[in-house]
C-alpha cells in the first residue's frame, strides 16, 4: 500500500498581478516546512488537497493556471477575511 505524502503550496496575489503566483510548493518534509513557515508568519493555512495536487506541476514564481483561479480566489478571499478579523 502506497502512503500518500502531504503536499503544500504557498500562493500570493496583489491587484496589479493578472493572477496569483506560486511562491513555493513541496511534498512530505518540504510541505511541512511550508506549513510551519506560514504559521510562524501568522499566515492562515487552508487545506485543499485538490488544489495542491493541481499546483504540483507549477514552478515557483509562475502564475497559477487559469483552471485553478476559482479555487485559489476562494482560498485567498477566505484568508483575507480571516486576517481582517
Amino acid at each position: 500500500m502506497e502512503v500518500r505524502s502531504k503536499k503544500a503550496a504557498a500562493l500570493a496575489y496583489s491587484s496589479p498581478l493578472p493572477a496569483p503566483v506560486l511562491l513555493a510548493s513541496g511534498r512530505g518534509r518540504e510541505a511541512e516546512q511550508i506549513i510551519d513557515a506560514a504559521k510562524e508568519a501568522g499566515v492562515a493555512v487552508v487545506e485543499d488537497s485538490g488544489l495542491a495536487l493541481l499546483l504540483d506541476a507549477v514552478k515557483p514564481g509562475d502564475y497559477i493556471p487559469f483552471w485553478c483561479w476559482e479555487a485559489a480566489a476562494k482560498i485567498l478571499a477566505f484568508v483575507t477575511e480571516k486576517e481582517r478579523s
